[in-house]
């Protein structure tokens, strides 16, 4: 049973391996073992590209699948989270995608005998998408080792952050942070935003997360994006062959003007596109076919 909670757990060359398999799918290798095997999708938090992708890789592997409604379940008849999980496994499940707000949810979920797939938990840990983050700077550069990324924005409440710093560190990668002082955390080097687009190799901007900071956000957009943003002027300013990168879904004006989403240094649709076979690679691997 390969479950996938943390990239923590996972060995480089476990990783590695899951980004070949990601690129063999990307060339158009097939998975036919994979088919009439049933995978759940259980989101307990609302996403498009993180749910929808592991829905289309589900699909292309051949598997049948289920996406639960949390809003029409018996948890609001007062059902708990792990029974409702249980349920799903008790119905011969083969593997189960779980999102959920709170951190570490899966050790909830450890006399389960199916697989889950961490598609992101609280602020912890995304595994997945730091995946495709790979995958995509790996396209881009062919390596990891001496690469400077800077990851740009909150921090604190970003599951996308934590799992890169760990992660991009084990690979050899020199990581930063900027954005607002507030948000950040100590643990990684702080760079001023004017200085990270003439120095990094990579600039991976965070989405401006206002369900959690409409109540301490006092900038205004332009505002924000002046101060920790990707604007023309600091595009002209990013070395040659730098690129953009962004988990989405991004605040149009605040993270980045309209001008900056599809340029020619932005890899974020590029980033849409691998994680479809990065989960595809996933999925395989739970179901071990």
């Amino acid at each position: 049973m390969k479950s996938l909670l943390n990239l923590s757990d996972l060995e480089i060359g476990e990783i590695l391996s899951i980004l070949d398999e990601a690129e063999r799918f990307k060339a158009g290798a097939k998975c036919a073992l994979a088919q009439g095997k049933l995978v759940a999708n259980l989101f307990f938090e609302p996403s498009t590209r993180t749910q929808y992708s592991f829905v289309t890789a589900e699909m292309r592997l051949g598997c049948q699948t289920l996406n639960f409604n949390p809003e029409g379940s018996s948890m609001k008849k007062g059902e708990t989270f792990y029974d409702t999980v249980k349920t799903f496994e008790s119905m011969g499940i083969s593997a189960i995608v779980i999102r959920h707000k709170e951190n570490e949810y899966y050790k909830q979920l450890e006399k389960l005998n199916v697989p889950i797939l961490n598609a992101g938990d609280g602020t912890g840990n995304h595994p997945t998408q730091s995946l495709l983050d790979l995958m995509t700077i790996r396209q881009e550069f062919g390596k990891f080792e001496g690469l400077k990324i800077a990851i740009i924005g909150d921090i604190q409440h970003s599951r996308v952050a934590h799992t890169n710093f760990e992660v991009c560190k084990r690979f050899g990668m020199e990581v930063y942070t900027s954005g607002p002082k507030e948000y950040s955390e100590d643990t990684v080097p702080h760079i001023s935003m004017d200085k990270a687009v003439k120095e990094m190799d990579v600039i991976m901007l965070l989405r401006v997360q206002h369900e959690r900071l409409e109540s301490e956000m006092k900038m205004t957009e332009d505002e924000y994006n002046a101060l920790y943003g990707m604007n023309i002027e600091r595009l002209q300013c990013m070395k040659k062959n730098a690129i953009i990168m962004h988990p989405a879904p991004f605040n149009r004006g605040y993270e980045l003007t309209d001008d900056i989403v599809e340029c020619p240094q932005s890899r974020i649709f590029k980033q849409m596109e691998n994680g479809v076979y990065v989960r595809m690679a996933v999925v395989k691997r739970a179901l071990d076919c």
